[in-house]
């Protein structure tokens, strides 16, 4: 079906129901207005509208990845999941490819492709955009392989 069709307006609206409910139910003021804050940060850096990726990560864009294995699929090029102990903020290409610009973001923790801030008004919004824009270009660039490691 060609976009811009009903019945993709209906999955959109559909999608976009269930971002906004999962937003809605977040618990504690806090994470839900970082979660408003990211869902409208997001939204800006990709162009894309937000869509749920396993019941509770909130992601936008997508990309194709496959392993060495074998193992191949697709997820979000990047997104957001705001937990109980902070939000989780999915980098794709690795938290070591931003190792610069998150020295200078403000208090928070990494994994490997993980970002956690357990509060935006304590942290520069404007690395954080510079980050996640950085991220999500490497990903959809159509030359992004492997995840960066630190």
């Amino acid at each position: 079906m060609a976009p811009g069709t009903p019945a993709d307006r209906t999955d959109r609206d559909a999608a976009d129901a269930e971002v906004r409910a999962f937003v809605d139910a977040v618990p504690g003021d806090t994470r839900r207005r970082d979660a408003e804050t990211l869902l409208e940060l997001f939204g800006r850096i990709t162009g894309k509208p937000p869509r749920m990726w396993f019941s509770t990560i909130i992601g936008f864009g997508s990309y194709h990845y496959k392993y060495e294995s074998g193992r191949e699929g697709d997820v979000c090029a990047t997104g957001f999941s705001p937990r109980k102990a902070s939000s989780t903020i999915y980098l794709a290409d690795g938290v070591g490819a931003h190792a610069e610009a998150l020295a200078k973001l403000g208090p928070h923790k990494t994994g490997v492709g993980c970002l956690y801030i357990t509060n935006l008004d304590k942290v520069d919004l404007g690395v954080l955009d510079g980050i996640l824009t950085e991220s999500y270009r490497a990903v959809t660039a159509g030359v992004f392989t492997s995840r960066a490691k630190e």
